[in-house]
């Protein structure tokens, strides 16, 4: 039976996607068939003819939930799904997340976003040519995430408390008080320094020249 994947991942459901477990070790023994996911809304599941062939109007995606009741997507070979699972890899499958072929109906077996938060169901469907050979058990139903509408998100008593909202709103006010300040001291400042600068001519300096006197007292200096 398919089930959402047990590994830790992001988005195991989100509002148009959900991931599965790949079908490891499942249609070992059917080496030549090729392997589809079908997908349908639970309401449908029961109603889904194995005998309808994928790729065809009776199964395309872009008819679907309107005039198709189930679509068939993610053909693999047994060589997509070896058994055993290897160490370590992720072996998953994400429903829903090609959004190109969405609107292309060149692509009937695009694997594109689910329309709605369903709830779904899916199975495996082994076929050999055009006839199927082996199948799984319908998964479980699914359901995908709703987003809120805006107008149901309730603004009281969520989010930041009022206590909070003031303390940001005075370290705002402080904040631009600061750079206020800031800004007055640099202009401010900054024409005090230019006006009170002056500049002045050095002084010449002068060198007297002396004539020591006892010199002059000497009889050879006469």
């Amino acid at each position: 039976r398919p089930a959402l994947t047990q590994e830790h991942l992001e988005g195991v459901t989100t509002a148009s996607t959900f991931v599965l477990d790949q079908p490891r070790c499942v249609f070992k023994d059917f080496g030549n068939a090729v392997i589809w996911l079908v997908v349908a809304l639970d309401k449908d599941a029961s109603t889904f003819n194995n005998s309808a062939g994928p790729g065809t109007p009776e199964t395309a995606f872009q008819s679907f939930p309107k005039s198709v009741s189930a679509y068939m997507t993610l053909n693999a070979t047994l060589d997509s799904y070896p058994c055993p699972k290897p160490a370590g890899d992720i072996t998953v499958l994400r429903v829903g997340s090609e959004t190109s072929c969405a609107d292309d109906n060149s692509r009937p077996t695009c694997n594109g976003p689910l329309p709605g938060p369903g709830p779904y169901r899916v199975k495996f469907l082994a076929l050999e040519g055009s006839v199927p050979v082996a199948e799984t058990a319908w998964s479980m139903p699914i359901t995908l995430r709703t987003a809120k509408s805006p107008n149901s998100i309730s603004t009281a008593g969520s989010g930041h408390s009022g206590g909070m909202i003031a303390i940001t709103a005075i370290l705002s006010i402080l904040l631009a008080i600061l750079l206020a300040a800031l800004v007055a001291m640099l202009v401010f400042g900054g024409s005090d320094s230019c006006g009170s600068s002056t500049f002045s001519k050095p002084e010449s300096v002068t060198v007297r020249r002396y004539n020591t006197h006892h010199v002059y007292d000497q009889p050879a200096a006469r």
